[in-house]
């Protein structure tokens, strides 16, 4: 007596056996495939087999049936039972961003914006924060020379409007000074 071998479930990807059913996704299952529709269904059988989801038999079939796939529902058969199953294209492929491989730009010196913050600040504290928009200014420009950290023109519009700043005081106690002598005399 010949072993009898146990009743396997007939899967609707082998020819013949069962009755197929239709592919349910978007766009047509009887559209042409490609060859790299082809290829992703592989991919999917292979990740499916390396998973331990098919035996290397199974594997062997339905790469086979796979590359003699005339169409795109013929393909989704193929996978349909594997998780990653059938991924049709729906649409074409979103362009990649312009910027998307410009270099990441150095970080901004922490100091030189407070340099533009304070020089900024001097139309309204009636230059009271000249100095430190000088001073930030200075430190930050050495200090990105140093590190390379970005934020030049930052600094050095600080140190512009805080020297203005400091001139302009500087102007404002000579004219008090050439007043004081003058009224004294």
């Amino acid at each position: 007596m010949q072993p009898t071998q146990p009743m396997q479930p007939m899967q609707p990807w082998q020819r013949g056996q069962g009755v197929p059913q239709p592919w349910q996704g978007p766009g047509s299952p009887s559209m042409l495939a490609s060859h790299a529709d082809r290829e992703r269904a592989v991919d999917v059988l292979r990740a499916g087999f390396g998973e331990g989801r098919l035996d290397e038999r199974e594997l062997d079939q339905r790469i086979a049936r796979a590359y003699q796939a005339r169409t795109v529902g013929e393909l989704a058969l193929l996978v349909a039972d594997l998780p990653q199953g059938p991924v049709p294209l729906t649409s074409a492929v979103a362009p990649i961003a312009p910027f998307t491989f410009l270099p990441v730009p150095p970080p901004t010196n922490g100091k030189a914006v407070g340099s533009l913050v304070c020089g900024v600040l001097t139309l309204m504290t009636a230059g009271v924060t000249g100095l430190p928009a000088v001073v930030l200014g200075h430190a930050a420009r050495a200090e990105m020379r140093r590190t390379g950290e970005g934020g030049d023109g930052l600094a050095l519009a600080g140190l512009v409007l805080g020297w203005l700043s400091v001139a302009g005081w500087a102007v404002v106690l000579t004219l008090l000074v050439i007043a004081g002598i003058a009224g004294s005399g």
